[in-house]
């Protein structure tokens, strides 16, 4: 499946047709969408290729670790490899062809903006989970939907 930003410049393209994918209601993940939540994906090393564009793309970094990497061009949010593990974070609105998709979990919903009123499905965190297990959870049965 392939993805690129607004503008085409950054493309990339991962491994697979069937996706897990997860929302995050944070404050951080609202601000860096511009929207009640941020959806996404995490995709092992192996399977995640940058196609062009790559010297386009502009990072910024909080304290904290949340990580924006994003086209200096359009601004839209890129795909970033997530802190120390062998996976990169895929937003989930610029691959292509995703009929193949499900929202399969809901993060930080304990700080979701008082206008979020869409009802949630799949599994629901109150906080950020344990990363390993989340992970764990995005890939199990990756190919049913």
């Amino acid at each position: 499946m392939r993805g690129h930003c607004l503008c085409g410049q950054v493309e990339f393209e991962i491994d697979g047709e069937h996706f897990k994918l997860y929302q995050c209601h944070c404050s951080l993940c609202r601000r860096q969408g511009g929207s009640l939540s941020n959806a996404a994906t995490i995709v092992p090393n192996e399977k995640f290729r940058w196609l062009r564009g790559v010297e386009s793309i502009s990072s910024w970094e909080k304290e904290s670790g949340f990580r924006s990497d994003f086209c200096s061009i359009c601004g839209s949010a890129v795909p970033n490899p997530l802190r120390n593990l062998p996976c990169f974070w895929v937003p989930a609105g610029l691959l292509e062809g995703n009929n193949e998709l499900k929202i399969v979990a809901h993060l930080c919903v304990a700080s979701k903006a008082s206008w979020d009123s869409a009802p949630l499905q799949g599994t629901c965190y109150d906080e950020l989970p344990v990363l390993f297990e989340f992970i764990t959870l995005l890939h199990a049965d990756a190919k049913q939907t």
